[in-house]
């Protein structure tokens, strides 16, 4: 995990081009952004509907695009920007707009930027290498399609890509091969239905990531689809070439107790999106006082009201397509993989032939699924190699900015109650440790705002939703420090971005008995997609962690949502083995067993050496 650090060398001297002042004047002192809450909100006005603009003539949308980069020009001249995280996001949509408008130098700048503003390995060799190869050929070819601009494309991507170092780039050059083979302007519009009409429906406006999405998937129609083809051509030859695949670190790693070690029982708190508790037999908690919603613990709907439902409910469609999304996933891991599956084909298949109101549907509905999934898939990881963890379910929805209601601090302050019952049923249940693979910041409530009406007055967006963002979070914090004796382990995030500047919650708390966890994959190496921050003490396996998902098939997901159920997993062995450990204890026991990266980034889960050290310790 990093800390926000100064700006490079490169990023400050693309910032001062765009704050060159137009006289000998002394420029005013630029405003010290030290969290996302500094960062200014902007509201883009839009006419019908995202997906229509998107497809509009180019004077209507250089329109809405000029507003978004008078705003992107503004952060870069009047605010004083450390955090690398709103700089990449700040550069891609520079380079969205450059390529946009034809200004392919400015873009080519902005590429490397971008790059010089990358800490991971892999991103800062391969972000921006598509779009700088497409603009290199539009540059020496003049155009941006024919046969002449993709024989240079192919040729100047191939160049590109043929010399990265496979041990480095190799999930991102599956994950771009995947995308490559998927990529197509029907799923992409259908994208845009889903996400963004529904705010310009309710407010008739975007917010800032919002349109931000907008003009990249503008840039995506236009220049990035059109080359997937070859891009797909050129990776694939690349992954062929490379056959060989990271060592898996976590066997190795792996400790598995048996009933003939006169365990101690443990209970495990699954807090997430429900738990398919018959595919759990013997390692479901039974509580001989049952609740309002039964005897495996506690559920609420998205109101915030009791349910009797153990698992997020599906409606009978959602239902019916449950099948068909889990073998989306699997097909999409198959194509990383380069296996021609049954499921690979027909994803493929789907995406290009099916219409953008088809694929909208789809799209709502894996959403839905994605959720419905979630906290299974967890719980299978937390208890695995212990007989003696016992699962409580902890059910409520999380998903805060696809819920159909405009939020309300009434609603903030019923969730909190919800909160205050789970904090106090975990203590006098005695559950030793909890696992939450969820995070909100204050964005998301700006982007439910938006979605629900709200969104056309930035100012009052933000005022809004730092109320109910305050709230949520006092919630969340009086629940862990009401539980004291129990361990809580949460996700760090999926969004690449520092948890302290973004003020996730809960891993942006420093609470006793809470620890945060990053993703990295089988070899240890750092997932793309990871959060990070002072506060992220420990990293676990979080990449095509297998896992089973309601109805109890096995199934690979990524996110920093799978490496903490790992920690959980370890956290779970160590009660079980020792009842007396206190949660500070077993904080101290996973840390100190964990082994340090040689770049010093990462500090890697190792269950036997934390193990060890309880034996250890138990023996003098």
């Amino acid at each position: 995990m990093k800390h926000p650090v100064a700006l490079t060398a490169r990023v400050l001297s693309l910032a001062l081009v765009l704050a060159a002042p137009a006289s000998f004047a002394q420029p005013a002192a630029k405003k010290k952004v030290s969290s996302q809450a500094d960062l200014p909100r902007h509201s883009y006005p839009v006419e019908g509907l995202a997906s229509a603009l998107v497809k509009a003539d180019d004077a209507t949308f250089a329109a809405f695009a000029s507003k978004v980069q008078a705003s992107v020009e503004s952060e870069f001249r009047d605010y004083e920007i450390e955090d690398k995280s709103t700089l990449r996001d700040l550069l891609a949509t520079r380079i969205d707009l450059d390529e946009l408008s034809g200004d392919y130098h400015a873009a080519l700048e902005a590429i490397e930027a971008l790059r010089a503003a990358e800490d991971k390995p892999s991103p800062k060799l391969t972000a921006g290498l598509l779009d700088r190869a497409l603009l290199r050929a539009a540059i020496e070819t003049g155009h941006v399609s024919g046969g002449e601009f993709e024989a240079a494309f192919t040729r100047i991507y191939g160049q590109e890509v043929s010399p990265l170092p496979w041990d480095v780039v190799q999930d991102t050059a599956r994950q771009a091969y995947a995308a490559a083979r998927l990529a197509s302007p029907a799923a992409r519009l259908a994208y845009v239905m889903t996400e963004l009409d529904p705010a310009v429906r309710k407010s008739q406006a975007l917010d800032d990531d919002e349109a931000g999405l907008l003009v990249w998937t503008r840039a995506t129609l236009a220049l990035r689809i059109p080359v997937a083809p070859a891009q797909a051509r050129v990776l694939g030859a690349y992954i062929a070439a490379h056959t060989t695949t990271k060592p898996d670190i976590w066997a190795e790693r792996e400790v598995t107790l048996t009933p003939q070690q006169a365990l101690t029982p443990v209970l495990v708190g699954i807090w997430d999106s429900g738990i398919d508790v018959d595919h759990f037999p013997g390692q479901t908690f039974d509580d001989p006082n049952a609740t309002a919603s039964g005897t495996h613990g506690l559920a609420f709907d998205d109101s915030g009201a009791p349910s009797t439902s153990w698992l997020y409910p599906l409606t009978a469609d959602q239902q019916a397509t449950y099948p068909e999304i889990r073998d989306e996933i699997k097909g999409r891991l198959d194509i990383e993989e380069g296996k021609d599956s049954p499921e690979a084909a027909a994803l493929e298949k789907k995406l290009k032939s099916l219409s953008p109101d088809q694929l909208h549907r789809l799209a709502e509905i894996r959403k839905v699924v994605g959720f419905y999934m979630h906290g299974t898939h967890c719980a299978g990881i937390a208890v695995r190699g212990n007989p003696a963890a016992r699962l409580v379910v902890a059910r409520f929805d999380d998903q805060l900015p696809d819920l159909p209601f405009a939020p309300t601090a009434e609603w903030a302050r019923r969730m909190g109650a919800d909160f205050a019952q789970m904090a106090e049923y975990f203590r006098t249940r005695n559950v030793r440790v909890v696992n939450m693979s969820w995070g909100d910041d204050r964005q998301e409530f700006e982007t439910w705002i938006s979605k629900t009406g709200g969104g056309s007055d930035p100012a009052d967006r933000k005022r809004r939703a730092a109320e109910l963002f305050s709230i949520w979070r006092q919630a969340v914090e009086g629940a862990i420090k009401n539980a004291p004796g129990m361990l809580f382990v949460t996700a760090a995030g999926n969004s690449d971005s520092d948890t302290g500047f973004t003020e996730d919650v809960p891993s942006s708390l420093s609470l006793p008995n809470l620890i945060a966890v990053g993703a990295v994959n089988q070899a240890g190496d750092e997932t793309s997609f990871t959060s990070y921050g002072a506060l992220v003490a420990v990293h676990a396996d979080g990449y095509d962690v297998e896992s089973r998902v309601p109805g109890g098939s096995l199934l690979k997901l990524s996110g920093t949502s799978m490496a903490s159920p790992n920690v959980v997993n370890l956290a779970a062995k160590l009660f079980a083995l020792d009842p007396s450990l206190t949660p500070e204890q077993v904080i101290d026991l996973i840390k100190r067993g964990a082994t340090a990266t040689e770049d010093g980034r990462r500090r890697l889960m190792d269950e036997k050496r934390s193990v060890a050290l309880l034996m250890a310790r138990r023996e003098r």
